[in-house]
């Protein structure tokens, strides 16, 4: 059984939780270093990332995951989880800065300009459920990251060897078949 870590300081914790239960995986909830210890993978969830960016602080979480994630630690990061993995943000500081992307955060608006779509990933299937709240988008990819999926002319979906990056939340639907993508080719 693949055991998996979700940073579980704010954010869609739970929601990851229930979907890697449904594939079988060991869902580990990592709110301190100890935590870390003997995963397979490590997801950084959506939600707020300069809140999280300080709980990471807080909680001396982010050298250590800059650390595993440098070691090659497969981690996949959903809307702030995005933000936290890419090595360059417009207007603000990188937090972990281990994806070769430059993001742009809340490129879709205001909490209130949410909104669901479907999207055809050819690696991953057609008509997959795509949240996108406050989401951020890939402005700009370095040499070898494999862009995934694109909406509206931006990227939302590209993987960096070991390292998946999403705009939106695919954990906020009932369609597994990104985080499946993420358990079954990258862990």
């Amino acid at each position: 059984m693949k055991k998996i870590g979700i940073l579980a300081l704010q954010g869609a914790v739970r929601e990851h939780v229930q979907m890697l239960e449904a594939l079988s995986c060991e869902a580990v909830l990592v709110k301190h270093v100890k935590d870390l210890a003997e995963l397979d993978a490590l997801i950084l969830p959506g939600g707020e990332s300069t809140t999280m960016r300080k709980l990471l602080n807080r909680y001396e979480l982010l050298a250590p995951i800059s650390v595993l994630a440098q070691q090659g630690l497969p981690m996949f990061g959903t809307c702030a989880g995005l933000i936290l993995l890419a090595k360059e943000v417009i207007d603000y500081e990188p937090h972990l800065g281990v994806m070769d992307v430059v993001v742009e955060r809340n490129s879709y608006g205001r909490q209130v300009d949410s909104f669901e779509i479907k999207l055809d990933i050819p690696t991953i299937g057609d008509a997959i459920s795509a949240v996108f709240i406050r989401a951020p988008h890939i402005v700009s990819v370095g040499k070898g990251i494999e862009i995934l999926a694109q909406y509206d002319g931006k990227i939302v979906l590209a993987r960096d060897g070991h390292l998946l990056g999403c705009s939106f939340h695919p954990e906020l639907t009932t369609d597994s078949r990104i985080l499946e993508y993420f358990v079954t080719s990258m862990v």
